[in-house]
């Protein structure tokens, strides 16, 4: 079915004739929904273990350090597209020209900068078995044909590379020195990039061209990245991070300033995935235009990082545990002049890393009042799955202590059980639940080398909460929602 329903956004100028536009939502595709069956004991296992592994990888990846330079600064209007959930979460853009323009799903990514697709001839290594959106496999399509190469000397080829200067950057495009010299080298192209996650890298060519958020909404002139090569990285990755080359960074300023998004809860089943998750690009303050009190939100500021700019890092001061609140180790509440600490606000990755110390304090905590509820463990679920600890449980049991993050600010995130503890069956048939928070070091305690972020709020815990990225205020933050009543009352808007 399609939906084309308008809402919410004033007198919003994206394409070079003149549109007055009131909000676009439009339904995406997730990964978790082309799955079947999908809701078996196996599959589940499967979600939980390769989404733990994920977590870890993309954790471990970032705390090797990457790029970038903070985007120019916006003003404000809205702008409302839905997400599909699943352990990763979609969006669907066009590319090309409007008579010819091809649709992509990308997964959205808040940890990273950059916004590419695959594109023709494209090799992917280690791709077989990976998932991409509604079970997609076409082939992926030529250079969309009213794009161009950027130029070497253009600012965003620099920031794609690091921030390295123009004159190295022609001189890798073979631009000759005498042109360097006298600044004339716009007509070489920027070379190729390397770009990297943590569970996957690709070399791709920085583009210019048309791309539509919608059927009557798009950019003229946005900067993207065609791959055509990458390394277990078979799916575009729209990044929303601070850079210049995120997609926020690149609409207009009343849009760039302050997105938004509900993530419907799934328990990694498809029959849960009914309704799509809203993102709300230039999220209003204005509760009559989003139907949501903006009192509703408790917010923590964003930490300086000035080695990776892009990230969106927090402080977290303490974990609670049933009555008990645990202090959190002091890197998870600084950034350091070389990036190191702090925690991520991450959409691409599923569960939350917390450093070792912190986690074991933590699952000693819960595992405590588990065992003086009379909970025992399941440990064949927690090889199975890669969480731990694990215990049987039933659905209908109400002796789970409670956990909550609290943030700098006095920002106080009560999750709800679901968030943090997550019930299936075991490979015995027998219902287990574990703890869905993760240790940055795992069994090795090996994960903390490096540098980098100390944790990461991952997107798990992020369902059945609006979390808005305040980027003009420089905070960020949070309110429980019903993301499926959200997505009613933004759609009839």
């Amino acid at each position: 079915m399609r939906l084309q329903l308008c809402f919410l956004c004033f007198g919003l100028l994206l394409v070079s004739s003149s549109l007055q536009c009131h909000g676009l939502l439009l339904p995406l595709t997730n990964t978790l929904s082309s799955l079947r069956p999908a809701n078996d004991t196996a599959t589940i296992h499967r979600l939980l273990r390769s989404s733990s592994l994920r977590s870890a990888a993309r954790h471990r990846g970032r705390r090797h350090g990457t790029r970038r330079a903070p985007p120019p600064p916006p003003r404000h209007r809205q702008l409302s597209l839905p997400l599909a959930p699943g352990s990763d979460y979609t969006l669907s853009l066009s590319v090309g020209p409007p008579s010819t323009a091809s649709s992509v799903s990308l997964f959205l990514d808040t940890g990273s900068d950059l916004v590419w697709f695959p594109c023709a001839p494209f090799t992917c290594m280690l791709c077989e078995g990976k998932a991409t959106p509604g079970g997609n496999h076409s082939s992926p399509l030529p250079p969309p044909i009213d794009s161009r190469r950027i130029s070497c000397a253009s600012p965003l080829c620099s920031a794609a590379h690091s921030s390295a200067p123009t004159s190295d950057l022609c001189a890798a495009a073979r631009c000759p020195l005498d042109a360097i010299e006298t600044d004339s080298c716009a007509s070489h192209a920027c070379p190729p990039l390397y770009y990297a996650y943590g569970d996957g890298s690709l070399v791709a060519n920085l583009r210019r061209g048309r791309v539509g958020l919608a059927a009557s909404m798009a950019v003229e002139n946005f900067t993207f990245a065609c791959a055509h090569t990458a390394l277990a990285e078979p799916v575009g990755v729209a990044g929303f991070g601070r850079g210049p080359l995120s997609l926020p960074a690149q609409l207009a300023p009343s849009l760039s300033g302050r997105f938004s998004y509900c993530l419907v809860a799934h328990s990694f089943r498809a029959d849960r995935l009914i309704r799509s998750s809203p993102l709300i690009l230039g999220r209003s303050t204005d509760a009559a235009a989003i139907g949501a009190s903006e009192t509703d939100f408790v917010y923590t500021p964003l930490l300086p990082n000035p080695k990776h700019p892009y990230f969106y890092s927090v402080a977290l001061e303490a974990v609670s545990v049933g009555g008990k609140r645990i202090q959190a180790q002091p890197e998870l509440g600084d950034v350091d002049r070389d990036g190191n600490g702090g925690m991520v606000v991450d959409s691409g990755t599923t569960f939350t890393m917390l450093p070792s110390d912190t986690f074991a304090r933590v699952a000693d905590e819960f595992a405590r009042a588990m065992a003086a509820a009379r909970f025992t463990r399941a440990e064949g679920a927690e090889a199975q799955t890669g969480l731990a600890p694990c215990y049987h449980y039933s659905p209908s049991d109400r002796a789970v202590p409670p956990v909550a993050l609290h943030f700098r600010g006095n920002a106080t995130v009560a999750l709800p059980r679901r968030n943090y503890f997550m019930g299936f069956k075991s490979e015995e048939g027998r219902s287990v639940g574990c703890l869905m928070l993760m240790n940055v070091g795992g069994n090795n305690d090996d994960g903390e080398d490096g540098g980098g972020p100390a944790g990461t709020l991952g997107n798990f815990q992020q369902q059945g909460f609006e979390v808005v990225y305040d980027v003009d205020a420089g905070r960020v933050g949070f309110a429980r929602r019903r993301c499926t009543d959200l997505w009613d009352t933004l759609s009839r808007r």
